[in-house]
Order: C-alpha cells, then structure tokens, then sequence
C-alpha cells in the first residue's frame, strides 16, 4: 500500500515557477515507478510526467517538454515536478500517481493517487 500526498500548487502569473511535491508512504515506494498527472475543468486526466523507479529516466508530455522538470528523493520518499514558464493552459488539479508504466509515447497510470494540488496560472 501506498499513500502519496501532494503539497506546492497555488497561483501564479503566466511566465512563472511553482514546484509540486509528493509524498509517499511505504517501504516499497523506492521501487515504484512514479507520476504526474493533471485535470483541467471539463477535461479528462491526461498525463505529464513520470520518472522510473531503476535508473530514473523521465518521460514527458509534448505539451510540457522542456518546461517541467520531474525528480525523486527516495530517500525521502518524495517526488517532485518543478513548473517553469507556467501558462493559463496549465491550469488543473495535479495528482500524484504511483505504480503506473511510463515510457516513450505511453502512460499507464498506477492504482495509487494522491488528493491533487490546485495550480492556477493567470495572464
């Protein structure tokens, strides 16, 4: 079992940074592939970032490539999205994903979620 608790979402203006973070509960989170994952009102989920559980490779969606930035401490069982050059499209409830299968064109998420963190960007 996994519980994950993300913090960091808030307000922001168009051009600007927020970093989320997640925190994970469980021994087995160090071999979990990890997520990110957002919600835009009147959307479906869709994935952003996800980070290997081995050699952490990252994967990404198009629409954030080269702006985010995913990355885990597991020695703090803790994974975290840095949001550069946020957009008013950026806005959505973000989630935590755990276990899922990231890879070159594919995200499967995991059964495990977080609550969500708002992130609001404004023009």
């Amino acid at each position: 079992q996994v519980q994950l608790v993300e913090s960091g979402g808030g307000s922001v203006q168009a051009g600007g940074s927020l970093r989320l973070s997640c925190a994970a509960s469980g021994r087995s989170f160090s071999s979990y592939p990890m997520g990110w994952f957002r919600q835009a009102p009147g959307k479906e989920r869709e994935f952003v970032a996800g980070i290997s559980w081995s050699d952490f490779s990252t994967y990404y969606a198009d629409s954030v490539k080269g702006r985010f930035t995913i990355s885990r401490d597991n020695a703090k069982n803790t994974v975290y999205l840095q949001m550069n050059s946020l957009n008013p499209e950026d806005t959505a409830v973000y989630y935590c994903n755990a276990a899922g299968n990231y890879g070159l064109g594919y995200a499967r998420p995991g059964g495990y979620w977080g609550q969500g963190t708002q992130v609001t960007v404004s023009s």
